[in-house]
């Protein structure tokens, strides 16, 4: 497994317990070849009307700080 991927899937694992807490949660579909993070959200994430808030403010900004690479956290679409 890369830095990269080890440093997105543990950011993901500290904001896990946050979105478990509210009946959601996310995983890593992939990171791109063009740096960008896709996730897919899962049980109320899916629905709730601040996950992008989430994912922006909680795990995009902390991503960009850990690993300056990565350009974006973008949702799986359904």
């Amino acid at each position: 497994m890369n830095k990269t991927k080890e440093i997105v899937i543990r950011a993901i694992e500290d904001l896990r317990p946050y979105l478990n807490n509210d009946g959601g949660d996310m995983e890593l579909v992939e990171i791109t070849k063009d740096n960008k993070v896709i996730v897919k959200l899962l049980g109320a994430c899916q629905t709730c009307s601040v996950s992008s808030v989430t994912m922006k403010a909680g795990l995009e900004e902390n991503l960009k700080k850990l690993a300056p690479e990565i350009i974006a956290v973008e949702a799986l679409e359904y």
